[in-house]
């Protein structure tokens, strides 16, 4: 987990090889290199409320920003740009938003319950009481179950270079993640993904 106050790196990011990012067919649910800043945000029962009140892509927007603002890095997770390894590493290796038969893992970053209809952000929401599932499956998960998944990434696929740099980098942000995931499970907490396009 990761304490400071939010930054806008996140937002209107370019890819590294200087490209934006493209836009897709909102029906293909898939995301394809992308370089953009995620955070996990652990939500109490009323902002959960909240969020699945919203009625549009306006409505989710606003209320992200409020959590944002709020930055309480006790109930956050920073993931930097290695959400895009950790989602292929722990789902079918694609981006592939929602649930898709993949069991739990794919929960823990874009599996969740997807509240934005346009594709030029993403916010995935796990129920509370699917964290702890998730905490559960993420314990089990090892350096050497992560590499092999790693190496299962298509490099044709992957904005970056796949080396042992950028896998040390991902496992950094698992054991992250797995402990952010902990600590939601205990407070009882549902969370919810987000990253901009």
């Amino acid at each position: 987990m990761s304490a400071g106050a939010p930054a806008d790196e996140h937002r209107n990011l370019w890819l590294r090889d200087g490209s934006r990012t493209a836009s897709l067919p909102t029906g293909l649910f898939m995301i394809h290199r992308m370089a953009c800043s995620g955070v996990l945000f652990a939500l109490t029962e009323s902002q959960a409320a909240l969020l699945a009140a919203t009625r549009d892509d306006a409505e989710v927007r606003a209320f992200v920003e409020q959590v944002e603002n709020d930055w309480d890095p006790d109930w956050l997770c920073e993931v930097d740009k290695a959400w895009d390894a950790l989602h292929r590493c722990l789902s079918d290796g694609t981006l592939r938003l929602g649930e898709h038969g993949g069991g739990v893992l794919e929960l823990a970053i874009l599996g969740g319950r997807q509240h934005h209809e346009a594709d030029d952000y993403i916010v995935a929401h796990v129920d509370a009481d699917q964290v702890a599932a998730v905490a559960a499956a993420l314990s089990e998960v090892d350096k050497q179950w992560l590499g092999e998944r790693y190496d299962q990434i298509d490099p044709d696929d992957y904005q970056a270079l796949l080396d042992d740099e950028d896998f040390e980098y991902t496992w950094q942000y698992l054991q992250d993640v797995r402990d952010f995931y902990k600590h939601a499970a205990a407070g009882g907490r549902s969370v919810v993904f987000t990253v901009d396009q």
